[in-house]
């Protein structure tokens, strides 16, 4: 059944689940990142309708192309997030510039929300850079800086039984992209549950009972068979034109052998020339066939479900007040 974007009204009801999305990435991916959550939202409900809406923070810094992206897209507000009566909130990562999370010019906005779902929320779900500042804010954990970045497809299983990781197959891949890790023994020593986890990428679904249950990806369930390339692409440019000093590295178990070789000799001739001209000679790429998005989507679908189930349970009857198509 498809997710449904819609603004969401005060008293608003439906006969579904209302999610809100709170969409904190640059602008330049806002878009996509939508469609992509969108798309596994799809796939993760079936036979439950999701009436989707979507918010935006006031401190994650915008260009005016952001700004018109905000506005024509119907984004709302944090006031209008607390006064909408969702029953479940995705908190999205952005692209931190800032080695302490709490330099970042977006972090008294990020902590306010972080507060108001704790105190009076719905359940929330939070991926990579959100799930590093969620854990820092509530329970003081930092994240660790990686020597490499950890930055691919990488194989996962399953560490703990649990009505969210149910429907998952012995195996699965996840797509991570960051540059820092949050350390499992630490996770552990405050009450957080490892779910899934991978022996190259460490920690990646974990939970944790608060006043409702809080869902933590350190990688991206959004992403799609593309945007690892995408990123990738973004970074040799960014190399090219002097924004980054080291090349990049090729993202894990994504690129076939043939594309691996033809990657290796524009990155030679990258490093021998460095300029941007270069960029129109990069290597042509297959389209992708993997991505992380079905295990995604089971756990999102398991955890639809205990939220829908919830909501029925506790649901009172209006007299003469009918739900939302």
């Amino acid at each position: 059944m498809p997710a449904i974007l819609q603004r969401t009204r005060p008293g608003q009801r439906t006969r579904g689940i209302s999610l809100g999305i709170v969409n904190n990435m640059p602008d330049g991916a806002l878009l996509s990142t939508v469609r992509q959550f969108l798309g596994v939202i799809e796939a993760a409900s079936p036979e439950l309708r999701v009436y989707v809406s979507l918010y935006s923070l006031p401190g994650v810094p915008r260009e005016d192309a952001g700004k018109r992206h905000l506005a024509e897209n119907s984004y709302q507000d944090f006031s209008e997030l607390t006064a909408a009566g969702l029953d479940a909130l995705i908190v999205t990562g952005t692209e931190p510039k800032q080695p302490n999370l709490k330099d970042e010019p977006f972090w008294p906005q990020l902590t306010t929300l972080f507060d108001w779902i704790d105190r009076d929320g719905p359940p929330a779900a939070f991926s990579c850079l959100a799930a590093h500042a969620a854990v820092l804010h509530y329970d003081g954990i930092e994240r660790h800086p990686l020597a490499r970045k950890c930055f691919g497809l990488f194989e996962h299983s399953t560490c703990a039984h649990d009505a969210l990781t149910d429907a998952l197959p012995p195996a699965f891949k996840v797509a991570h992209s960051r540059w820092n890790a949050l350390a499992a023994d630490e996770l552990g020593e405050h009450g957080y549950r490892i779910l899934t986890e991978s022996h190259e990428a460490g920690v990646e679904l974990f939970a944790k009972q608060r006043r409702n249950r809080l869902l933590f990806f350190q990688g991206h369930p959004e992403y799609d068979t593309q945007t690892l390339g995408r990123e990738y692409l973004r970074d040799v440019r960014r190399f090219l034109n002097g924004e980054r000093e080291a090349y990049p590295d090729v993202p894990r178990s994504y690129f076939n052998a043939t594309e691996k070789e033809l990657l290796d000799r524009f990155r030679r001739r990258a490093l021998d020339e460095r300029n941007t001209t270069l960029m129109d000679h990069f290597p042509v790429l297959a389209n992708r066939l993997a991505s992380g998005r079905p295990a995604a989507a089971a756990v999102l679908g398991a955890w639809f479900k205990e939220i829908a189930d919830a909501k029925r349970e506790t649901s009172v009857p209006f007299a003469g007040v009918g739900y939302g198509a």
